[in-house]
């Protein structure tokens, strides 16, 4: 190490004090890959201010430094595309530190007449709802991650979940930001004014933007009261057409009370209760299709209301066979079905995914084409798509035949998912429907948004850092 590279850690101790710097190849080593262990890159240190404060002076010191130094923001690390893990060696232009916010965890009290929550970064997505839910209101976010993923991570990522449907991302549930730039300078944009027409909506930029704008310290979340009651129904469907009729079925006749609609294909479940203990299968007879939706509100009808669609849906032949969940055990067991799918999927060998999405009346075009597809390239694979039909997103996942070597597998994935997309493209889909772009997907961002939409990113991008010093090959291609 460079004297001058140790004065500038040594000066980092100073501010950030013992538990706020990591030099120790130990010490940094769970911080340089992602927890899928797909990413993996050197870093020089370990940055974790405790405060705002502490995150601009280290900054501030950084950017003073004769040597280029990168930084890379990092939340949670639960990400699936490599965005708050260092690029790997070769790929780096400039030593890179990492900065996890993870100390900074702190709540104030719920505001309930703003009806907003206000946490600092490191706060668990889990440890929100809990101060929220001790207030009577619910912050209505849920990720199967949200006992490791952080506030900070959840904004930069834009993050969804099974409530998107009605509560919309986390965009929607944004009402203000606290951000430090690259440089130091803390931008404060924590005001949750209903109404502010005074330029550009900067907070939106920075939702979404996974690190490579600013330094996300702080968010004011949007609450809403507590739902008293929920029904839960599991169905079965005869194919990927019926699920969009009978999501349109809810919309009209629930459509104020819809809380989730999940879809899982017939393959994927057959993937689940294969290779994951504890699950019951409740219906008399499997199928090629089956939806899990959630009515969540106040009113005494909620069950009357679920009972009056689904019988319409049975009528209509929309429908083959649905269970409702008669107690809070059964309504948790038939929500495993469904968020138990990819850990299934992991256990059944080697699997390929993809977080893709499409205008939500072409979700069972996406379903056809891509399964079609992905079977005449490779007979046997497992198709197993899951997800939010309610905005279009699907996790349309591949998991190797039985039997056949993991790795020749993963050899044939190019051409699957290039097969996958093409159809994506096709329907006016995207490539990356809620887990972002991270350093997995940027080749992809000049056929998908290049030309102007991509140029304009780029200029953006260098209004909030002009050296590209903050999580380079991240979103944005590298030049």
């Amino acid at each position: 190490m460079t004297e001058s590279r140790a004065h500038l850690l040594s000066r980092l101790a100073d501010l950030l004090g013992p538990k706020g710097l990591l030099t120790e190849s130990d010490a940094i080593a769970p911080y340089t890959r992602d927890w899928r262990s797909l990413f993996e890159g050197p870093a020089l240190a370990v940055l974790r201010p405790a405060s705002t404060e502490e995150l601009c002076a280290a900054l501030r010191h950084i950017a003073r430094h004769p040597e280029r130094i990168d930084l890379v923001p990092q939340g949670g690390n639960t990400g699936l595309c490599g965005g708050a893990t260092p690029l790997p060696a070769g790929r780096q232009s400039a030593p890179e530190m990492i900065v996890s916010l993870e100390r900074m965890r702190a709540v104030a009290p719920v505001d309930r007449t703003d009806g907003t929550l206000l946490a600092e970064a490191g706060v668990t997505l889990a440890a929100a709802q809990d101060a929220a839910a001790a207030a009577g209101m619910v912050l209505p976010l849920s990720i199967a991650s949200e006992g490791s993923a952080q506030i900070g991570g959840i904004v930069a990522t834009n993050a969804g979940g099974s409530k998107a449907l009605r509560y919309g991302s986390a965009r929607e549930l944004v009402a203000g930001l606290e951000a430090v730039l690259v440089d130091g300078t803390r931008l404060d944009l924590l005001r949750s004014l209903r109404k502010d027409n005074t330029g550009y909506a900067l907070r939106q930029l920075l939702v979404g933007s996974e690190g490579t704008l600013a330094f996300i310290t702080r968010a004011r979340l949007r609450l809403r009261p507590a739902l008293s009651r929920r029904e839960v129904a599991f169905c079965a469907l005869p194919d990927a057409a019926a699920v969009i009729r009978l999501f349109d079925l809810f919309q009209s006749r629930a459509g104020d009370v819809l809380e989730a609609f999940e879809f899982i294909a017939g393959a994927a479940m057959e993937v689940a209760l294969a290779h994951l203990d504890g699950l019951t299968f409740p219906l008399a007879e499997p199928a090629d299709a089956y939806v899990l939706v959630e009515l969540a509100g106040q009113e005494t009808t909620l069950r009357e209301t679920m009972e009056s669609v689904l019988e319409a849906a049975l009528e209509g032949d929309i429908v083959t066979d649905a269970v409702l969940g008669d107690s809070e055990a059964r309504k948790a067991a038939l929500w495993k079905l469904r968020e138990e799918q990819s850990e299934a999927q992991r256990l059944a060998g080697a699997s390929i995914k993809h977080d893709i999405s499409v205008p939500v009346p072409s979700v069972p075009e996406l379903i056809d084409r891509a399964t079609a597809a992905c079977r005449a390239l490779l007979p046997g694979v497992r198709v197993c798509p899951f997800g939010h039909v309610g905005d279009g997103n699907i996790h349309f996942n591949l998991v190797q035949p039985e039997g056949m070597d993991p790795a020749a597998f993963l050899r044939e994935g190019e051409a699957m998912t290039d097969a996958i997309h093409d159809v994506v493209h096709a329907l006016g889909g995207s490539f990356s429907a809620e887990h972002g772009v991270g350093q997995l997907k940027t080749e992809m961002m000049e056929s998908w948004r290049g030309g102007a939409e991509l140029a304009l990113m780029r200029r953006i991008k260098a209004a909030f850092d002009p050296d590209g010093r903050l999580n380079p090959g991240k979103v944005i291609p590298l030049d």
